[in-house]
């Protein structure tokens, strides 16, 4: 019986809490949202209906149940099924540069890094399997390669590694902050200083797994440093270049609504409404056009700097923007210079 008990309890993923003297009364599906922030809010739901959420060692207690102090609550996960055997898809790549050792690739909109739960096809792992076999061999066959990644509706450059030796040395070079990245964003607003820094550790959003927050108080999230520098000032938005100082998921777009500046049409950051600007209608015809122009965040990852692992030198890699960044730009330019948002 122990035997058959541990075998189960291999099919589960286990957590819990013991709620702190003086919390606030709150639901219990509530209390659990907030601690499980890498859990969705329909799992956890689902794991009070299946009877896989304990109270003080008792079972059948309801989403509505009212956790106090002191309350030791346990949760249960199925583990959900994930076939980790990618199948090589015939995908168009933009490989920049590929020698023994790297691969530059110039990521197209839309296109998700590796596999994860709902992505199990098209993504940039897929196309290299295909066009790259040797990727194959290397031990994390769901992310192989991989060293840093970029959001799915960003665009620009990533370096992958086609060899163990190469995939170490570059992780390194990660980890010490020596890689030179620079992405290229349209914000809302006007930034006051020509450049910045922004510092701030980034972390899971407590009540939204799927967006990252800026904390304060010390012990959440992870540090974060962003360099920021003017390109070119519009009406009611700025071009800007970022340079990252650590890479945390998410870190421009959450750093930049952190001081107020979401990039243009950012759906998981506030910036797809209308932020600056006048109340003319003219003006909201504008915004709309251009939302269509650029159907997604304006960030473009342009640029990328390390050392090479094999020639143990410097290497430089740079990226055109995307035309439809470039044409969302020049439509702002061409406004911007008009007298157009002031009649």
């Amino acid at each position: 019986m122990v035997e058959q008990s541990n075998r189960a309890a291999n099919l589960f993923e286990h957590y819990n809490f013991v709620v702190e003297k003086g919390h606030d009364i709150i639901r219990l599906d509530k209390f659990l949202i907030l601690r499980l922030a890498n859990k969705s809010r329909n799992r956890i739901q689902q794991c009070i209906i299946n009877g896989n959420v304990f109270c003080n060692n008792k079972k059948q207690i309801k989403s509505n149940y009212k956790v106090k102090p002191n309350d030791e609550i346990s949760i249960r996960f199925e583990y959900e099924p994930l076939d980790k055997s990618i199948i090589p898809e015939d995908i168009p790549l933009d490989i920049l540069y590929d020698d023994d050792d790297i691969i530059v690739v110039n990521k197209k909109a839309g296109m998700v890094v590796h596999p994860s739960f709902g992505h199990y096809s098209g993504t940039l792992v897929h196309a290299l399997l295909f066009k790259y076999t040797e990727l194959n061999k290397l031990d994390n066959q769901e992310r192989p390669g991989l060293v840093h990644r970029i959001d799915k509706n960003t665009t620009g450059l990533l370096v992958v590694a086609r060899n163990p030796d190469t995939l170490t040395h570059l992780s390194a070079q990660f980890a010490d902050h020596s890689i030179e990245r620079k992405y290229i964003a349209l914000v809302w607003g006007v930034l006051k200083n020509d450049s910045g820094t922004i510092e701030g550790n980034v972390g899971r959003n407590l009540k939204n797994r799927k967006i990252m927050d800026v904390f304060e108080e010390e012990g959440k999230g992870k540090h974060s440093v962003t360099h920021y520098k003017v390109i070119e000032r519009f009406s009611y938005v700025t071009l800007i270049e970022c340079q990252l100082e650590t890479g945390r998921t998410h870190q421009i777009r959450v750093h930049m609504k952190y001081i107020g500046h979401p990039l243009f049409n950012d759906n998981e950051y506030g910036g797809d409404k209308i932020l600056k600007g006048t109340r003319f209608s003219k003006y909201k015809r504008f915004i709309d056009n251009c939302f269509k122009i650029l159907p997604r965040q304006a960030l473009h990852a342009k640029s990328l700097g390390f050392i090479h692992p094999n020639t143990k030198k410097k290497i430089h890699f740079d990226s055109d923007l995307p035309q439809e960044f470039q044409e969302l730009i020049n439509k702002w330019r061409v406004y911007s210079n008009s007298n157009l948002f002031t009649n």
